[in-house]
């Protein structure tokens, strides 16, 4: 935690270099930094894909909005 806070440019050329930096605290491992290379990027679900599995192409005749309205007696 030191180097972290005090010598923070030799830890972020360590990262940039693709060296794993392993935080710790009393000599045990409490947390891992990884070049955002080494990382990769987290693939989101697809929920598009899913809403359509689900209800397939089906549309709404009327909008929410509208019934909102209607419901609302503004419309």
């Amino acid at each position: 935690m030191r180097d972290l806070r005090y010598n923070f440019a030799a830890v972020e050329n360590l990262l940039q270099a693709g060296e794993e930096v392993q935080i710790t605290r009393r000599k045990r491992v409490i947390a891992r930094l990884l070049s955002p290379a080494e990382t990769g990027r987290a693939k989101r679900p697809d929920f598009l894909a899913r809403l359509r599995s689900i209800y397939g192409d089906k549309h709404l005749a009327v909008s929410g909005a509208t019934l909102l309205s209607k419901e609302r007696g503004r419309g």
